[in-house]
């Protein structure tokens, strides 16, 4: 294995050096030439779902790009059909580029975004099945904690004792639950939802009063036709789920479907995917499970952990080897994170040497910290 590792660094030093080309060579071959077995066994996976468990600096972006172009390259999928999900505006604007450099501006056509922008777009084709207009305004968190305040003012909520941050983050948590405010209520009354009073007591004074503003808060915005970033997400999956014809539209449009940094989706973004693929099947995700920090944010690290059991007859690869750390690096972090049960098994390697030991360097504090860095 180490010998292994060791010839194979001598022709990739880096996670986006190339190898050289012969002349000649196809587009699929060029492509194929930059990758290591395991990320080469990623992109040229046929149909079915597919999870890349990729550590750190194993070279996840290029699998994602690199899919992509060769589904192109290969005939498999027409730009139109491939929905490629970031979380971010500059990770979806980067991998575009990279695939444009790869295949052409044949890549424009694709859908390359964070799941919000793909819902937004959603929504506007059919926002008034749901009751809204197409021209709908989209509230950032300020607009939204702004409406939170307004809400609670009609309703004459104290606000030194329920602060309109934590109100609405409470009510964002909810949604992330895909629990409407009738459900939400519901919920509380039964001391049923997460947030819900500890030790088998009933619902707190806190969370019925955040019912009471999740109620007229869905109300007034509505009648504002506007939506927050969390009702983009909800309102996609209610559209899916209530009307077949929308639901088989998008199936069908979105052959393909590749979702990177898996391991921070929750519980809306997962149905989200689960409407769009279970069907045809091809959906494509790269994750960490040992990098899984947003859990405050309501992502939800049993995605992960459960897709092969809600994906039927998945292939998992895994990335392992790494091409920024040194093995005694890497030694440390595998050690650390053997610690953590909740996870699916990987251990990073590298061919870059064995690199001078980890140590441990105690100071007084960060600026002290920040002197020695």
């Amino acid at each position: 294995m180490a010998r292994r590792a060791h010839s194979y660094a001598r022709s990739v030093t880096a996670e986006t050096e190339l190898r050289p080309i012969e002349p000649g060579a196809t587009q699929v071959e060029r492509l194929l030439a930059d990758l290591n077995p395991p990320q080469r066994e990623a992109v040229t996976h046929g149909e079915g779902p597919l999870l890349v468990l990729a550590g750190a600096g194993s070279g996840k972006t290029r699998v994602l790009t690199y899919r992509i172009a060769y589904l192109l390259a290969t005939g498999q999928a027409l730009p139109s059909e491939i929905l490629a999900i970031t979380f971010t505006n500059k990770a979806a604007g980067e991998m575009r580029e990279r695939v444009e450099q790869l295949v052409g501006r044949v890549s424009r056509l694709m859908w390359v975004m964070t799941f919000h922008s793909a819902c937004a777009r959603i929504l506007r084709a059919d926002a008034q099945r749901l009751g809204y207009k197409r021209a709908f305004t989209i509230y950032d968190e300020a607009d939204s904690l702004r409406m939170v305040k307004r809400c609670s003012e009609e309703l004459d909520v104290d606000p030194k004792r329920f602060p309109p941050r934590a109100v609405r983050a409470q009510i964002s948590g909810a949604k992330s639950q895909l629990l409407d405010a009738e459900e939400y209520e519901r919920a509380v009354a039964s001391a049923s939802h997460p947030g819900a009073a500890r030790s088998g007591e009933g619902p707190s004074y806190f969370e019925r009063t955040v019912a009471d503003v999740y109620r007229l808060y869905e109300r007034r915005m509505l009648e504002a036709n506007a939506m927050d970033f969390d009702d983009l997400l909800v309102r996609t999956v209610n559209l899916l789920e209530l009307f077949g014809d929308v639901r088989e539209r998008y199936r069908r449009a979105f052959r393909w479907v590749l979702v990177d940094e898996y391991q921070d989706t929750n519980h809306v973004q997962y149905r989200l995917l689960q409407l769009l693929c279970t069907e045809h099947g091809n959906l494509f995700v790269v994750g960490d499970e040992d990098q899984s920090v947003y859990g405050f944010r309501g992502a939800d690290i049993r995605n992960i952990l459960e897709f092969e059991r809600d994906f039927a007859e998945t292939t998992v690869v895994r990335l392992e080897e790494n091409y920024r750390s040194t093995q005694a690096v890497l030694d440390a972090a595998n050690a650390i994170v053997a610690n953590n049960q909740d996870r699916l098994g990987k251990r990073l390697w590298t061919g870059l040497g064995r690199g001078e030991p980890v140590t441990i360097v105690e100071l007084d504090d960060e600026h002290a910290e920040a002197r020695y860095v």
